[in-house]
């Protein structure tokens, strides 16, 4: 696959370059804009992508960045062989480069500052040293307007800007400057004088057209009006004054500059300003309403690290940048160690007096300095890197997220991950520890005694590290972390090592210009390329590890095989630092000293053949492909980490040689997890908990929100007879006003008549005069133009006639001296000249003669057109009266109309309220009728009342006598309580015995188990009997073979006796016997008792489930029956206009009685209902699990012992 074939595009970067002035801005409410690499990257907020705008060919990196006001255009500075700006449209979908500019003539190494204007048409730039100089653009025509000087070698110049509301002013300020500058024909001259004493204007911005606030080294925030001096503040005591410090003051801030706090940055907004303060620091200003200056409000505070060493550091950061969202909904700043924060502002603005808010990052914590390692696994899509700042970061390039980082005590020099992901292996100054990667933490697992390891790699397989300390390698196995080879032979410093894909070998480089493949298996070289002019930085081998490839200091890329260096690839204008080979075998990546990267196509071409890429600003130190060639992943000394995807020229993807399958799981500590689970079962019962407080403030808000809907109600119902009330009264008010409206209108309409006629009337006499005025001035008019018409026709004839006689008389006469000059030649000259000057006084003569007679009828025609133009002006003033008179008839004939139109709206409002008072009448009497039914209503509701009074003293009696019962049973609930004592006390009596039960079981069951092994010992004993029986046997069978032997059958009698003693054995016997039927007696009786157990427990077993279900029983019978009680009781006392159904006590029949309560009565006495229940129910439960009361009717409860 050729390289010409083959695209790297940036795809997403880690970091942020904080050198650059003014690196953050808002494209709009979701996208930012700042500076990374050799990049401007757009990031959307809420989608976490990024698009990126690359750097100039050639470029020494970005120096400033300038955004338009209306946020479509932005301004790059870069440094090259002479500095340039470049303009891009960010509304173009592939942010389109608009315009280069240049300082022209003038010499310029670098704009360290720009800005534009309020309307983004003009564009200021402040170029570096030597020269300073301020240059004027109008940008879209690339036209160069002025310059000026503005600073020094002692007097740098840190910002510039535009006025807010004119281009023509501009604001310059740095080192021992401060100057308000103003273009006017053609140049650019200050205009202001500080009236004190200039200190370093670090940073400054436009509160309004005339001003300006700074702030300065030394923590003061100065506010100038038109130059001059309106407000100061320190920072650091916090008090504020209109006048100059005192020179005493100025001279102790001088002499301690480096123990203030610096305003680095300063930014306004609508309600005022913010500004940097120190380190970590930012303060809120708003205006104050009653008095010409600035308050504090807020402090916003960069929070710390967690998972740095020293948790402090991370607040030591200068806020070097601050920039609003368009809303101004949210604040975003940028540090001077290239990290990204960002707050709401409603957070900061809403803090209390004396609290501080802190700052949230924006996308991720960065690498602040140089980054010197880089790493990947198989197992995982994750990235590991190590920094000068002494981080360790673990990054993934699927998600596009920061995992995992720590900051430690020692500078990391390299890093290496597992291929499971699970393990990282850091070299540090000190040592080389190997990590394990938790699910939130990097924790130290094992450190080995290899100190300043700047290149450390892990195999393939994952079994082998190897570590390189100075010119020796180290290699450990991973699983008893144990130094199993060490791999000698540089002599010079170990630069990169690689590992072969089946770890049999070891390729390494080093700065003594040896490239060396070791076998890992024999700890011996096979093969060895040596070039002493070069030292090597940087590695790769082929998948199958015939082909290495090396960069070093001599600028070439070098193909090495077989001891041989086949090709050398010249770098040109730059150097290679670093080799990167595709795991296909097709694609080579180099890496470059200017931060560019180069794609190559292998083999390797003769000649220049490759695509080169803007990176980074700085030199790229490691670079690495993902297994699935997917990714090109590369580091520099710029702090960044930047993934490129690997695509074709259509903009896919690579297709893939093997599909490689990412696992997740995770490392964690058991103390973690336990921890994790005591927190989650910690959090569900609070949650449980906050459930039931929820619940409970729920009922009683229910209960609340009853109460208030009722009163409401009351209130309401109070409100409509009021409203009905005052509806009489406007009623009766309406129909008076009706009546006295109805007599105006009459009498205006009456009016209005009269008045129109009388002015109809005059309106014609007074137009018919005007009329026949202007007739006769018209008639007058056009006879005088006829007249001067006339003349000036005659006038001009006679004018005609004269010319003609004038110019044939002359005619002649010049015809006649011509004649005279034919005939007299000699005379000629004289007489030519004499009739020359007669003919020329004759034509002025004829000329003045002309102008006098135009002069004097021009005159006289001016006086006549003037006089017709005033004559003129007489009828248009006529016309206008004329025009104006027909507009006041026009007028009142539409205000005529309007009172018909007024007129008949009030018939249709007569009309409509004639219906409604008809309605109103109806109303009335539907109204009259219910009266009549509640009365009749009323009526029987007295009739009942007096039905209920005479219930009340039978009600009476039943009240006194449910008292009396009450009292009884609660004379009977307390004798009852005495039996649950007594129960109690019994049922410990009964554990205790069956305690004594379970002992006397288990020593049964000890000498059950005794007998048992008696048992078994007889048992033995009997078959040792029942085998010598039998050998006796034998042996007398033997003994009665010698029976014919005498001799030979005693001696074996007597053998006989020696080993069978006979009574012995009879008293063996005897013994057996009485033990066997003493066993057999003992067993009989330990079954029996035990039987006659099981049967008792049985019973009382029985006894107590039957007791403790009627106790249950009774006892739900006995809570209902005093509820009922209590509801009767409460029924009786109420007094609203209610009947009920008396529940009587079961003895006595069911007798219907009517009570009054209301809703709300009944709902509270529900309530203390429940919590009575409640409370009785803890009580029980609280002295007994299974003993309830038992019913006061019911005889005593026998014992449970019997």
């Amino acid at each position: 696959m050729a390289s010409s074939q083959i695209v790297a595009q940036a795809h997403f970067i880690f970091g942020v370059r904080p050198g650059v002035a003014n690196n953050i801005s808002y494209i709009d409410e979701q996208t930012v804009v700042f500076p990374a690499g050799n990049h401007c990257v757009r990031y959307n907020l809420d989608e976490e992508t990024q698009r990126f705008i690359p750097g100039m060919e050639k470029s020494q990196g970005m120096q400033a960045l300038a955004i338009s006001p209306n946020r479509r255009y932005l301004a790059v500075s870069e440094r090259a062989e002479k500095g340039t700006i470049s303009i891009y449209d960010l509304q173009n979908e592939q942010n389109k480069k608009r315009k280069t500019l240049s300082g022209g003539e003038v010499a310029v190494q670098t704009f360290v500052c720009m800005a534009f204007s309020h309307d983004s048409k003009y564009l200021i730039g402040q170029s570096g040293a030597p020269d300073w100089t301020l240059f004027y653009w109008v940008w879209q025509k690339q036209k160069h307007l002025a310059t000026l000087i503005t600073g020094g070698a002692t007097n740098p110049v840190y910002q510039v800007s535009f006025n807010p509301q004119d281009n023509t002013q501009i604001c310059v300020s740095g080192n021992g400057v401060f100057k308000l500058i103003r273009y006017a024909e053609g140049t650019l001259k200050q205009f202001n004088s500080v009236k004190q004493e200039v200190g370093n204007f670090l940073s400054h911005d436009w509160l309004s057209e005339k001003r300006v606030i700074a702030g300065t080294e030394t923590g003061r925030l100065l506010v100038f009006d038109s130059g001059e001096l309106r407000w100061e503040m320190n920072v650091i005591t916090k008090t504020s004054t209109h006048e100059p410090e005192r020179p005493a003051e100025k001279k102790q801030e001088e002499a301690a500059p480096s123990q203030l706090p610096r305003v680095i940055a300063i930014k306004n907004y609508s309600k005022g300003f913010v500004c940097s303060v120190g380190q970590g620091m930012v303060f809120l200003f708003e205006k104050m309403e009653d008095k010409d200056g600035y308050k504090k409000c807020s402090e916003i505070r960069i929070p710390q690290d967690p998972y740095s060493n020293d948790p402090s550091q991370a607040e030591q950061q200068e806020v070097v940048t601050l920039c609003f969202s368009p809303s101004e909904e949210s604040l975003t700043s940028c540090t001077d160690r290239g990290q990204l924060y960002s707050i709401p502002l409603s957070s900061a603005e809403i803090g209390k007096p004396g609290h501080q808010a802190q700052f949230d990052f924006l996308t991720e914590s960065f690498h602040s300095d140089a980054i010197t390692g880089l790493s990947i696994c198989y197992r995982k899509p994750i990235v590991a890197t190590c920094s000068v700042d002494r981080s360790v970061r673990i990054w993934n390039f699927e998600t596009n997220e920061l995992e995992l980082h720590k900051e430690f005590q020692e500078q990391a020099f390299s890093v290496a991950l597992h291929p499971t992901g699970l393990f990282v292996l850091v070299g540090f100054c000190d040592k080389l520890r190997l990590l394990n990667l938790l699910i939130d933490d990097i924790r130290t697992f094992m450190e080995f005694t290899v100190r300043g390891c700047r290149e450390c790699a892990f195999s393939n397989g994952g079994h082998l590290f190897a570590a390189v300390n100075g010119t020796v390698i180290h290699i450990y196995c991973t699983t008893t972390l144990e130094n199993v080879r060490n791999l000698k032979g540089h002599n010079g410093k170990v630069r990169s090592i690689m590992w072969s894909d089946d770890d049999s070998r070891l390729v390494s480089c080093g700065m003594d210009g040896a490239v060396y493949e070791w076998n890992t298996l024999t700890s011996k070289r096979e093969s060895e390329c040596v070039l002493k002019t070069c030292m090597y930085t940087s590695i790769a081998i082929s998948p199958d590890a015939k082909i290495i490839f090396a960069v070093g200091t001599d600028s070439t890329l070098k193909e090495i095989q077989d001891h041989h260096i086949l090709k050398d690839v010249p770098a040109n204008d730059t150097t290679y630092t670093a080799v990167a080979f595709s795991h296909s075998g097709r694609m080579l990546f180099t890496g470059t000293s200017s931060g560019t990267i180069r794609v190559m196509k292998y083999p390797l071409p003769l000649h220049k053949d490759w695509t080169e890429y803007q990176g980074h600003a700085a030199s790229i130190t490691k670079m690495l492909v993902t297994f699935d060639d997917q990714f090109l992943l590369t580091v520099s000394e710029d702090g960044c980490l930047l993934f490129w995807k690997i695509i074709d020229k259509e903009r896919h993807g690579l297709k893939r040689e093997k599909e490689i399958y990412y696992s997740e799981e995770i490392l964690i500590t058991k103390i973690d997890l336990e921890n994790k689970n005591q927190n989650m079962l910690e959090l569900k019962t609070r949650v449980e908990e906050l459930k039931l407080e929820n619940q409970f403030q729920l009922r009683l808000k229910g209960m609340d929100h009853e109460k208030e809907v009722h009163d409401i109600t009351d209130k309401f119902m109070q409100d409509i007879e009021s409203l009905q009330t005052k509806y009489q009264v406007l009623k009766v008010e309406k129909e008076r006003m009706e009546l006295d409206h109805r007599e105006s209108m009459e009498r205006v309409v009456e009016m209005n008549t009269k008045e129109k006629l009388d002015h109809e009337s005059t309106s014609l006499q007074n137009l018919m005069l005007e009329y026949e005025r202007y007739q006769e001035l018209q008639h007058k008019s056009q006879g005088m133009q006829e007249e001067y018409e006339g003349q000036l026709q005659s006038m001009e004839e006679s004018k005609s006639l004269a010319l003609e006689e004038h110019t044939q008389r002359y005619e002649s006469q010049l015809k006649e001296k011509l004649l005279k000059l034919k005939e007299c030649q000699d005379r000629s000259q004289q007489q030519r000249s004499e009739y020359e000057e007669m003919i020329r006084q004759m034509e002025k003569d004829a000329d003045r003669e002309i102008l006098e007679i135009r002069f004097k009828y021009e005159r006289l025609l001016k006086e006549k057109t003037d006089a017709n133009l005033q004559l003129k002006d007489e009828t248009g003033i006529m016309r206008k009266k004329f025009s104006s008179l027909q507009r006041e008839i026009s007028d009142k004939t539409m205000e005529a109309d309007k009172l018909k139109l007024e007129l008949q709206k009030l018939q249709a409002v007569i009309k409509s309220l004639e219906k409604d008072i008809l309605g109103l009448k109806r109303e009335i009497q539907e109204r009259d009728k219910n009266i009549m039914e509640k009365e009749k209503c009323n009526y029987d509701m007295r009739k009942k009342n007096s039905d209920l009074e005479k219930f009340k003293f039978v009600l009476d009696y039943k009240i006194n006598e449910l008292k009396k019962q009450i009292e009884s049973k609660e004379n009977s609930i307390i004798e009852m309580r005495d039996q649950i004592h007594k129960m109690e006390e019994e049922l410990g009596q009964f554990k205790r015995k069956n305690s004594q039960l379970e002992l006397n079981i288990t020593e049964l069951k000890m000498n059950l188990k005794v007998t048992d092994e008696d048992k078994r010992k007889e048992m033995q004993r009997v078959r040792s009997l029942q085998a010598l029986e039998q050998r006796f046997k034998t042996d007398v069978h033997r003994c009665v073979e010698f029976i014919q032997e005498p001799k030979k059958l005693k001696d074996s009698i007597r053998e006989l006796y020696r080993t069978y003693v006979q009574s012995s054995m009879v008293n063996m016997g005897g013994g057996d016997s009485d033990i066997m039927t003493e066993y057999n007696r003992k067993q009989e009786h330990f079954e029996m008792t035990m039987a006659n157990f099981k049967k008792r427990m049985a019973k009382d077993k029985e006894i107590h489930r039957a007791d403790k279900f009627r106790i249950i029983t009774e006892n739900t019978l006995l809570i209902n029956e005093n509820q009922d009680l209590i509801h009767e009781l409460h029924h009786f006392r109420s007094h609203a206009p209610l009947t009920v159904q008396l529940s009587p006590p079961k003895s006595a029949p069911a007798t219907p009685v009517t009570a009054f309560s209301s809703d709300g009565e009944s709902e509270r006495i529900i309530q203390r209902q429940s919590m009575e229940i409640e409370r009785l129910r803890q009580e029980i439960l609280i002295r007994g699990d299974t003993h309830l009361v038992k019913s006061p009717g019911s005889p005593k409860l026998p014992p449970l012992l019997s």
